[in-house]
């Protein structure tokens, strides 16, 4: 029962990133807009792999549905979205792993917390 419940999971996860894929320029970036002022980033579409960023494309989906038309919007703060991509740009090997719950949990005691424990994030 356990297996068929994770393989379910599975195929559910990959049927959404595939549907999102199917949305993205073939140039290597796409737009995604964040926050309730819809603010547009442009990030590499090999972000669209990463945990942190398949757990924002859950969120999208649970809460706005699959939308056919206009932008990608992700369901997250402007200011965390910005902490988000400075850190994967700048150390996306060590941090591409971490689901969207770790970076929460990274971001949570502010940014006085990141840069004395990813100092050299801000260098």
């Amino acid at each position: 029962m356990k297996t068929t419940n994770m393989i379910c999971k599975i195929v559910r996860l990959k049927q959404l990133v595939q549907r999102w894929w199917r949305r993205i320029r073939p140039a290597g970036l796409f737009a995604v807009y964040v926050g309730d002022e819809h603010r547009r980033f442009v990030i590499p579409t090999r972000f669209i792999n990463l945990s942190v960023f398949v757990s924002l494309l859950n969120k999208a989906e649970e809460e706005f549905g699959y939308q056919s038309t206009g932008g990608l919007v992700l369901p997250c703060d402007v200011e965390f979205f910005k902490m988000l991509l400075s850190i994967l740009k700048r150390d996306e090997r060590r941090f591409g792993s971490l689901d969207l719950d770790d970076f929460m949990e990274l971001f949570s005691d502010g940014p006085n917390y990141l840069h004395t424990q990813f100092a050299y994030l801000h260098t």
